[in-house]
């Protein structure tokens, strides 16, 4: 039974032998096939140099070696540059662009500022409703080529950057969400009644070096307006009223001659409030006009009053040159300090306060009208 089963096996030797003549490496290939049976399952390629496949080419939930950098967006336009790193944001600035291009639905952050684009046709911006910044500053947009709906259909917008451009007119309808709205430094020459209504989250309104010459009460109903700058225009009078959440108020360089008696007191969290440059007169001025607890500084300089008004104990800062002031209770304002009065951080204790509500800091303001 032995010497059969001997015969046996070398007959299958000199058969494996033959079959393998022409490859002197056939044990190698014999013992490679019985491995690959015993891999480790966490190794894709064992005994293969590992290559990742190409973009597009799905291979699994994982690379052998991290997950790759996303490929390039395809839908950018050619004109703008869309980083992979940042897939929400579209930068076209700075590119002498005469029109706006197409705007992915993709997109979040628009970035078209410093361009020569002269007019916002309607529907440009209906396939990325998803908007939330719009930079359109420093261009040539004026107000009969913006389309009507344009900024309306934008329900998550936030911000709208337009000042510098050539618009004679408040743009709108605007959305609801929007929070900052830049128009300064345009040819606006009104605010409609109309013209912010629903904007009941927006919390600053830049309408600074326009040449508005009235506002009525467009601003009543932004209950949540923190910043109003309305510096630089050609207003006679201040707004009819103000956000009750107003912290700060910029009238400077205007021709406004009077405030009318309370007039602050409807805006209890008021800060900062800037009149400076305009035409104001003691006879404009009521005897409560700046007796508002909130106020913390106050300028009044360059106007044409003759008497320091009436502020607050709670002022800190009140400034009043530039303007033909002649009061005989600053006659002393080189004597030493008064023990009795507090020395604000913010203020230099080089002259006597005026007697019973004006800080040390008004009669440092106050001693450049001499």
């Amino acid at each position: 039974m032995q010497w059969a089963f001997l015969l046996l096996l070398a007959g299958l030797c000199s058969l494996s032998r033959a079959q393998y003549d022409e490859d002197p490496h056939w044990w190698f290939h014999y013992l490679r096939s019985q491995q690959s049976t015993y891999y480790d399952p966490y190794d894709p390629y064992p005994y293969e140099p590992y290559e990742p496949y190409p973009y597009g080419v799905e291979e699994g939930p994982a690379y052998a070696y991290g997950s790759p950098p996303p490929p390039e967006p395809r839908d950018c336009p050619q004109e703008c540059d869309c980083p992979p790193n940042f897939p929400t944001a579209m930068y076209c600035d700075n590119r002498n662009l005469k029109y706006l291009p197409f705007v992915p639905s993709r997109m979040k952050y628009v970035y078209f500022q410093n361009n020569q684009i002269s007019s916002i046709q309607e529907g440009v911006f209906d396939n990325a409703t998803g908007l939330l910044w719009i930079a359109l500053h420093g261009n040539q947009i004026t107000s009969d080529k913006v389309g009507r709906k344009i900024f309306s259909k934008l329900r998550h917008l936030e911000r709208l950057y337009l000042d510098h451009n050539n618009l004679t007119r408040m743009p709108g309808p605007l959305p609801r969400s929007l929070r900052e709205l830049h128009l300064d430094h345009n040819q606006i020459s009104r605010v409609p009644n109309n013209a912010l209504e629903g904007l009941e989250n927006l919390t600053a309104l830049y309408l600074q070096h326009n040449d508005i010459q009235e506002v009525g009460s467009a601003m009543k109903g932004l209950r949540s307006l923190i910043l109003l700058d309305l510096s630089y225009n050609h207003l006679r009078k201040v707004p009819d009223g103000l956000p009750s959440a107003l912290e700060q108020l910029y009238l400077e360089h205007n021709n406004v001659y009077s405030v009318p008696d309370s007039y602050f007191r409807g805006s209890p969290k008021l800060l900062y409030v800037r009149l400076s440059h305009n035409s104001l007169t003691n006879n404009g001025l009521a005897t409560n006009t700046f007796n508002s607890s909130s106020l913390l500084e106050l300028d009044l300089s360059y106007n044409q009053l003759q008497k320091i008004p009436p502020v607050n104990t709670n002022l800190e800062n009140l400034y009043l040159q530039g303007n033909r002031i002649n009061d005989p209770s600053t006659k002393n304002q080189h004597s030493k300090p008064s023990k009795n009065v507090p020395c604000s951080q913010s203020c230099s204790c080089d002259f006597q306060p005026l007697e019973g509500s004006i800080s040390l800091c008004t009669i440092r303001a106050f001693s450049e009208n001499f």
